[in-house]
């Protein structure tokens, strides 16, 4: 019988922290024995078999403490682009929890979630699939620096101490009516690029009220194809990475099959929600991130394209007592 695992959930109260400790204490074929939440700012309800701990990952004291007996670290804890703070989570914090993993007894695997900033997602001209051989090349920010940091310092502690990693890299995770809420002119919009201020705020107005979808477009005039991932498809990554042979001392691109065409995804709107659509220029460039390293050698299959990301996205409902918060602008 195998070991049971005592998984530990940085960023427990995140997007895909919330929606992982969900699936890891409702499923049997797991073998999860205890789900260790690590909350900051927010924590998780009392549930069976969930153990909350209150803290900083930037605290010696507080990683020691959390690590007790724990054999599994999925690291999901982030701080966008706060400069002030980021450098503590994103590299101090990480130190620490690896300096601990490998000193512990009971440590068997740390995944860490890696993003597509580290490659400049859109950011920059990407002729070619990107890989997971593609040399980090952060865009401008604290962000995606923490990201390439992450990620190399992870990468020494398999060189230093064959430490026993996996970093999934996914794009813009999506959940809910997240993307619907990305292709509005208005104060509602999440995350970016910023339509209102690539427009005016006039048109951005008008455009509000008409409902009207943009069409990012390259600067040479074609519709930027953008990477994302359902948050349910990153917790499937996950929990498939979990003790998998193949995952060890591996980095894996987790994401759609195919980038969202914004065109298609206009037309797509359009001809299913009779939506205007408004071509909207801009600096960005298509990029497409390859998944078949992943498909191949953890089985794992992404289970949303784009049509299955807008129809859940319009036709989510927010229940009364689940209103829309952006604590991360992304």
């Amino acid at each position: 019988m195998p070991e049971k695992k005592r998984v530990l959930v940085t960023g427990a109260t995140g997007k895909v922290g919330h929606a992982l400790v969900q699936r890891l204490l409702s499923e049997t074929t797991t073998n999860v024995a205890l789900v260790r939440g690590l909350c900051h700012r927010r924590v998780l309800d009392p549930q069976e078999r969930l153990d909350v701990v209150r803290g900083s990952i930037a605290d010696l004291d507080t990683v020691q403490r959390i690590l007790e007996g724990v054999t599994h670290v999925v690291h999901l804890a982030t701080c966008k682009e706060t400069p002030a703070t980021i450098m503590d989570v994103a590299v101090k914090g990480l130190f620490w929890l690896l300096e601990t993993c490998r000193k512990s007894d009971s440590f068997r695997q740390i995944i860490l979630m890696g993003g597509d900033a580290s490659v400049g997602h859109y950011y920059y001209e990407h002729p070619l699939p990107v890989t997971e051989q593609q040399k980090h090349t952060a865009y401008p920010g604290c962000y995606p620096l923490s990201k390439v940091l992450e990620e190399v310092m992870l990468e020494q502690y398999y060189v230093q101490y064959d430490l026993n990693g996996c970093c999934l890299r996914a794009p813009w995770i999506m959940e809910k009516d997240d993307l619907r809420h990305h292709l509005s002119f208005g104060p509602d919009a999440f995350g970016g690029p910023r339509w209102r201020e690539m427009v005016g705020e006039a048109h951005a107005e008008e455009f509000f009220r008409n409902r009207t979808v943009p069409i990012l477009l390259d600067p040479s005039g074609i519709p930027v194809k953008r990477n994302f991932v359902h948050v349910d498809d990153v917790v499937a990554a996950i929990v498939g990475a979990l003790d998998h042979p193949h995952a060890r001392q591996q980095t894996f691109n987790v994401c759609m099959n195919e980038p969202v065409d914004y065109g298609d995804l206009g037309r797509y709107l359009q001809a299913s929600r009779g939506l205007p659509t408004v071509e909207v220029p801009s600096p960005y460039y298509s990029t497409w991130l390859d998944n078949a390293k992943a498909r191949l050698l953890l089985g794992w299959r992404p289970t949303y394209d784009m049509k299955r990301l807008v129809d859940s996205s319009w036709e989510y409902t927010r229940a009364s007592d689940d209103p829309r918060i952006v604590w991360y602008p992304g």
